[in-house]
């Protein structure tokens, strides 16, 4: 009986243990239900300015100049036998130190040819006024430097051409074969001649315009510079009619100043291009062929 009894209390504190055995389960599924809610919480509010300065470290650690071999650690996962990046930047190589040399030498050189320049026009532009203070022509030639070059203005009136003419005048001649003489011995640069006239119409047989008339002065003193010894070559001839007046056409002593040929030497060196510094520019093609014959200076 005692056994008996002993048996069916076995059983009942055994079935009793195992009734209560879920609560263990349970709470294990509380606890991680817990860290899981934590977990989920400390995601939804990082700190932005702690996980960048995270990142910073973590990166400054493993590019080698922190950890040595960081780089390495990262590259091949922890690898001991990778080599240690160097932290210091590669020497210049001596193409790039040759480079630097050889453009600071050309800048130099550009440099000198367009003073050389300089000075040059300022010697041709002293002799061409000398020429015309002398014989009294101050009012009717003007030399200027500018950007684009050494500039020679002629006033036509009385001087080179009659009204509604493009034959040089005799009184014209001397100028022109003057200047010629100072241009053949400057040889380096082109030569531009433009021809200019007022806005009054002219209707002729050998000018129906003023482009025609403007052009054919400008071939005018192109002929006379070619019978003073200038190179044809060197030279180009266009008409501009009325465009670009130097001063305005609403008087009569305005509209005389327009009338005019200009005689541009053009620059071939400046301060910034080695290349034109160096060589001399290519001489323009002529817009117009003309005889440069004894016919042409009549």
């Amino acid at each position: 009986m005692a056994a008996s009894r002993r048996r069916r209390r076995s059983r009942v504190e055994e079935e009793h243990e195992n009734d209560e055995r879920w609560l263990l389960t349970y709470a294990d599924m509380i606890t991680l239900l817990m860290a899981l809610f934590m977990v989920l919480f400390s995601i939804s509010s990082v700190n932005i300015s702690k996980f960048v300065s995270l990142q910073h470290s973590l990166q400054d650690a493993f590019s080698g100049r922190i950890l040595p071999g960081g780089r390495a650690l990262e590259e091949s996962g922890g690898s001991t036998t990778s080599p240690q990046v160097a932290a210091t930047p590669p020497a210049s190589t001596p193409s790039a130190t040759n480079e630097g040399a050889d453009r600071k030498a050309a800048e130099a050189a550009a440099k000198a040819a367009a003073k050389k320049e300089e000075q040059d026009f300022k010697a041709l532009k002293m002799r061409v006024d000398q020429y015309a203070k002398e014989h009294g022509l101050d009012s009717k030639v003007t030399t200027l430097i500018t950007k684009d070059g050494l500039v020679i203005r002629l006033l036509t009136d009385k001087l080179l051409f009659a009204s509604g003419s493009a034959t040089v005048q005799p009184a014209g001649r001397g100028l022109l074969a003057k200047v010629g003489g100072l241009l053949r011995a400057e040889s380096r640069h082109a030569i531009r001649v433009r021809g200019f006239t007022d806005p009054i119409p002219i209707h002729t047989a050998a000018f129906p315009s003023n482009w025609e008339l403007s052009a054919g002065r400008a071939a005018s003193v192109v002929r006379a510079f070619a019978g003073a010894g200038v190179a044809p070559e060197r030279m180009e001839a266009a008409g501009r009619a009325s465009l670009d007046p130097v001063t305005s056409n609403a008087t009569a002593e305005g509209r005389a100043r327009n009338r005019r040929v200009e005689v541009l030497l053009p620059r071939v060196a400046t301060g910034q291009a080695a290349e034109s510094a160096t060589q001399p520019q290519a001489a323009a093609t002529p817009r117009f062929a003309p005889d440069f014959g004894p016919e042409s200076l009549k």
